[in-house]
């Protein structure tokens, strides 16, 4: 048995872990790479191992740090069989073909560049929307949760709620070794007790080996709500003052927990009975008619929503924008207005134009609502610069910026430790998707466990352990 690590090592992107045991190559996850220059090249390197060889992949859910190689691993000559969630697989085609057609404008960018300067080689986008409709072809068959599916002889898997986004799961290998069973268990991203819409982390079993994500494990999140409170004041606030309000937003998950707090508010008096809000953003429209379809997911609350006959991403004054024309018309609204668009990062999309028309306004606000890398335009934000480039163009920030840590879509510190410590005594954890400052923070605090923290590329020998 052997287990390598090839993504998300001492970073947050790109989730990548393959395990092999019974003759067979099982990869968890294959994400891509996010943020600056040198993650863009990264997502380019050959991946560590030869994808011809890879017998499965399991993906744990539909976000691009998680499935946003897929389509360049089928490329390069993956015929294996991919198995995860259904809401998961219908949430990957729309993220990897909004993936798709962000690289290939970006290669077309570069190619003129290039031109300009006498380089006459296009350059080509690390996969186009052909390679992403190619790689669904091998998506096989789909995971229920605490139902295990047959990986093959002596290897079964089974798919646990991670109460991350929508279809999300921690993923249970069991094998049979040594005529004994074990237990490897991959996190993928654990959410947090209590969030809006989906269950809350499902618990895990015991397990011999963890594989563990450490994107917070150095804090611990505000509560849900005075963070509310700071949504809608800042809302109000800013939209007296007849600005604009830009929330950059990862179009799964985020987005439509937004629109549910923004219906509540508005039904509880505590904003504009008639807010202009506007979803800029194709992906997070798409995706929030995917979770339309999957009740089975929510929790109580929001599934008392939908069964009263309501939709509890809609209300009054909602503008869906899916046309690049209506996302610039959006530039003439007076009075001020609420913009969600992705993405989160910043790294791509439309918030890029919003931030350019808005980051220089006095009496607009950026809220920022998720986790941001270093190296992307969302951490340069955030960390206080007073000027920053958005499309080679130098912008003053004079908006005010607010972060809201209570709507994360990750567990923190407690809840991490408090998940981790229902795994029982495991011989060894395996600290991945986090900084790499985080990382030790997080390790000093797990007492019941060997912790080892890979480097990119680095394999372990699991017979050791055994």
């Amino acid at each position: 048995m052997k287990l390598e690590f090839h993504g998300a090592n001492q970073n947050v992107t790109g989730s990548c872990h393959l395990f092999e045991a019974a003759g067979k190559k099982i990869l968890i996850d294959c994400g891509l790479y996010q943020g600056g220059r040198e993650m863009d090249e990264e997502n380019s390197e050959p991946f560590g191992f030869d994808p011809t060889h890879i017998d499965y992949l399991l993906l744990t859910h539909a976000h691009l740090d998680h499935c946003g190689r897929i389509p360049l691993l089928v490329k390069k000559g993956f015929t294996g069989e991919i198995i995860t969630t259904a809401a998961s697989c219908e949430l990957a085609r729309v993220v990897l073909l909004d993936s798709a057609h962000l690289q290939e404008d970006e290669a077309r960018y570069k190619s003129k560049k290039a031109s300009r300067h006498g380089h006459k080689n296009e350059i080509e986008p690390l996969y186009n929307k052909l390679d992403v409709l190619n790689c669904f072809d091998f998506f096989g068959r789909k995971a229920t949760y605490n139902q295990a599916i047959a990986i093959t002889e002596g290897i079964q898997a089974t798919f646990i709620d991670a109460g991350h986004i929508l279809g999300s799961a921690a993923i249970v290998l069991e094998v049979e070794h040594k005529g004994q069973k074990r237990n490897i268990l991959f996190s993928g991203d654990l959410g947090y007790n209590g969030r809006a819409i989906i269950k809350d982390p499902a618990p895990p079993p015991h397990a011999d080996i963890v594989v563990m994500e450490t994107t917070y494990g150095d804090r611990l999140h505000k509560p849900l709500e005075p963070t509310l409170e700071e949504l809608y004041s800042t809302i109000n606030k800013t939209i007296a003052k007849g600005g604009n309000v830009i929330i950059p937003s990862f179009a799964l998950e985020r987005a439509q927990e937004l629109l549910y707090y923004l219906r509540e508010g508005i039904e509880n008096g505590l904003l504009p009975p008639y807010l202009p809000v506007f979803l800029d953003s194709p992906m997070a429209i798409s995706a929030t008619q995917i979770f339309q379809r999957h009740p089975e997911c929510f929790d109580q609350e929001t599934g008392k929503v939908f069964s009263s006959g309501q939709d509890p991403f809609m209300f009054p004054g909602l503008h869906f924008t899916q046309e690049t024309a209506d996302s610039m018309a959006i530039n003439n609204v007076a009075g001020g207005a609420v913009i969600i668009a992705g993405s989160g990062m910043c790294t791509g999309g439309r918030i890029k134009h919003h931030l350019k028309h808005n980051l220089w306004g006095r009496n607009n606000a950026i809220i920022f609502v998720g986790f941001a890398a270093y190296g992307t335009l969302a951490r340069q934000i955030v960390d206080g610069a007073k000027v920053v480039k958005v499309f080679g163009e130098e912008i003053p920030v004079h908006a005010s910026v607010v972060t809201l840590g209570g709507f994360s879509a990750h567990a923190d510190q407690a809840e991490l430790l408090a998940w981790h410590q229902q795994t029982g005594q495991p011989k060894t954890t395996f600290l991945v998707h986090g900084d790499k400052d985080v990382m030790p923070v997080f390790a000093k605090k797990l007492h019941n466990t060997q912790v080892e923290i890979p480097e990119l590329h680095q394999q372990y020998n699991l017979e050791e352990w055994f």
